[in-house]
């Protein structure tokens, strides 16, 4: 049901709940009961002595629980506090809303509670109010407390205060939550070394505005799971469409983001992800098992040995024929043979996709013989926009900006980007002597740091020098990078670059090389991106319309079917949007370019693209605390302002 409809019931509901004929009962007049607004300030001043609570039903998520508390209070001041009374005056009043109109008995005077029988006969409504507060916990600070301290005479119970001092506490931190700032800690390092895993951090939801919840019936203070029980936290009962408050700012150009996860939509559970993040969409996953299902295939197996002999057969009688000068490799035979194999993968890859999708859905853990490397899952948990996983990244690019990735450097709007001081680069290291353990710690490297900055030796053979040297790779900054120069001007460090097929000359691409562009956006075999060199695109704009055509689709799908809302259909004869044949389109929001400030190990906008307006929650302001798992509270980042 659409928040309107919640908000419409709200001013429906004193007509429903016969307020004019029990305003009078309390001493009113049954007038103030028929003007909205006014109605509920009477109410609960009537009920609680705290008309000011009306304010808060102007907050979705809050509105709802401040409209039972308003018919709790109010029903109870004409006597009705047991268990059953309490549920209903939550739940469904009307009852005893009809009940007081009807019997036409005074508004009773304020709970005293030095009668013991009037302490009685609330005890279990209170139990209740406070179990509905925060279940369990609740009970075990008010019991607790109870059970050390002395009761005053003439107070209210600790089950009555603490019930109203807790959920009073969850509305008031509910709305800073939603609408002011948010606590976050970062769980991974794709922002290394701007941010550092166990990073605790605010994020300002005022700057670009506050979103309303698209979801906002939801267990107070967590995302969207329930901790321990492991279950949702929110209810799809009462939803809303996108709807963003003014704000202080717009997204700029290099602001650190917080935003849902972008294919948030389908997302698949990951045990070996920290803090139960979700880092894995379902149309990955399935083109991940595509391409293990079809490689232990048979059909693949028989393809690349009748291929590597075909080709070998052929390269050798070629060679026989060439000057030593000019015979070719024959590792360009393994070039040929991954082709190959490569276009049959592909000329069949929805057969293989629709294998992966039954295999999936068969919720296997893993292949008896351990040939086949499916994580354990769950299966697909689709999230509202709201609910989404909050990723951060740095904003790169923002609406109508154009970007290219040329080896690893970033150019927006054919100028060479920002680099923030603590941006990384992945680096190819060698020294003839090696590298010392407290050089390296020296310059800001952690050793201990096994998941990204373990500087693990590669065995690399040279058949030029007829050698083996041990080649370090190295996660660097620019300022650690001429650290490491000036230690070792010897040495060598050379950016690690992934070229795209077309930039290496006289090359073949190879299997690995091409099935790899099906995980890198726009996830289309024909377009050839990676971690390091991206090819040339604009980030759509709101309003801006494009031509579209088979050959550019691929990056405009999701847009349009996910984030906008439309059927897509790509026939022989054209493009079909809702049904209508299209040669044009039109985006309706504007989307923004997200990317990690540790280039080569982030899960960012090169895998899932675009991220749409709709899907920004704040700007990443202030680390509040840190501590590594290594060496403890790291207290130079205290309080530190995110740059």
């Amino acid at each position: 049901m659409n928040l309107l409809y919640f908000y419409l019931f709200l001013l429906v509901h004193p007509y429903l709940g016969m307020w004019w004929k029990s305003f009078e009962l309390a001493g009113r007049k049954s007038w103030e009961a028929l003007i909205p607004g006014y109605n509920y300030f009477i109410a609960f001043k009537l009920g609680s002595n705290k008309p000011w609570w009306t304010l808060l039903l102007i907050f979705p998520g809050v509105h709802l629980v401040m409209w039972s508390v308003a018919n709790t209070s109010y029903i109870r001041r004409f006597g009705y506090f047991s268990l059953i009374d309490t549920l209903q005056g939550v739940f469904f009043p009307y009852l005893l809303l009809a009940k007081i109109a009807k019997a036409g008995d005074k508004m009773l005077p304020e709970t005293n509670w030095a009668n013991s029988k009037e302490v009685g006969d609330r005890e279990w409504g209170d139990h209740l109010a406070l179990f509905l507060s925060l279940p369990v916990f609740g009970h075990v600070i008010a019991l607790g407390i109870a059970a050390v301290t002395r009761a005053k005479p003439g107070k209210r119970t600790k089950v009555k205060e603490w019930g109203d001092s807790i959920l009073f506490a969850l509305v008031a931190a509910s709305i800073i939550r939603t609408y002011v700032f948010e606590p976050f800690q970062i769980p991974t390092g794709s922002m290394e070394k701007t941010l550092l895993v166990g990073d605790f951090l605010f994020v300002n939801k005022l700057a670009y505005g506050p979103k309303v919840p698209v979801t906002p019936l939801s267990y107070p203070l967590v995302h969207n799971t329930v901790p321990w029980v492991n279950t949702k936290s929110y209810s799809s009962l009462e939803t809303s469409e996108y709807t963003r408050m003014p704000g202080f700012t717009k997204v700029n150009r290099n602001d650190v983001v917080v935003f849902n996860y972008p294919s948030g939509d389908t997302a698949i559970y990951d045990p070996r992800m920290p803090n139960g993040l979700m880092g894995h969409d379902y149309h990955d996953y399935v083109l991940f098992e595509a391409k293990t299902l079809y490689e232990q295939s048979n059909n693949a197996q028989n393809n690349y040995r009748r291929a590597h002999q075909f080709y070998t057969d052929s390269l050798t009688r070629v060679n026989a024929e060439l000057p030593d000068s000019v015979k070719y490799p024959m590792t360009r035979v393994n070039e040929l043979t991954d082709n190959y194999v490569y276009k049959d993968f592909i000329q069949n890859l929805e057969f293989w996709k629709s294998r992966a999708r039954t295999f999936i859905a068969e919720d296997k853990k893993s292949h008896q013989k351990g040939d086949l490397s499916i994580i354990e899952h769950y299966g697909i948990i689709p999230r509202p926009v709201d609910k989404r996983e909050n990723y951060i990244k740095r904003c790169v690019g923002i609406p109508g900006d154009f970007l290219e990735i040329k080896e690893s450097i970033l150019y927006v709007n054919d100028s060479l980007a920002f680099v923030s001081e603590n941006q990384n680069l992945m680096y190819q290291a060698w020294n003839e002597l090696g590298f010392k353990a407290q050089d390296l710690e020296a310059v800001g490297l952690e050793m201990e740091r096994r998941d990204y900055f373990r500087n693990q030796p590669e065995q690399v053979a040279s058949t030029a020098l007829g050698t083996v040297k041990t080649y370090y790779t190295m996660h660097l900054t620019k300022t650690e990078l001429k650290k490491l120069q000036k230690i070792y001007p010897q040495a060598t460090f050379d950016v690690v670059i992934m070229p795209q097929y077309s930039d290496i000359e006289g090359a073949l691409p190879s299997y690995r090389e091409l099935t790899d562009n099906l995980f890198k956006f726009p996830k289309d075999p024909y377009v050839n991106n990676t971690v390091s060199d991206f090819t040339r695109f604009q980030i759509p704009k709101k309003g801006q319309t494009i031509d579209i055509s088979k050959e550019n689709i691929a990056w405009f799908r999701r847009i349009i079917t996910a984030y906008e809302g439309h059927k897509l259909e790509e026939k022989d004869d054209g493009i079909y949007i809702d049904g209508q044949k299209v040669k044009t389109y039109t985006f309706a929001m504007n989307y923004y370019w997200m990317m990690g400030d540790n280039r080569y190990n982030s899960a960012d906008s090169r895998m899932w693209g675009f991220v749409p307006e709709d899907h920004i929650v704040g700007k990443a302001s202030l680390v509040w605390f840190s501590k590594s798992a290594y060496k403890g509270v790291r207290w130079e980042r205290l309080f530190s302002v995110i740059k």
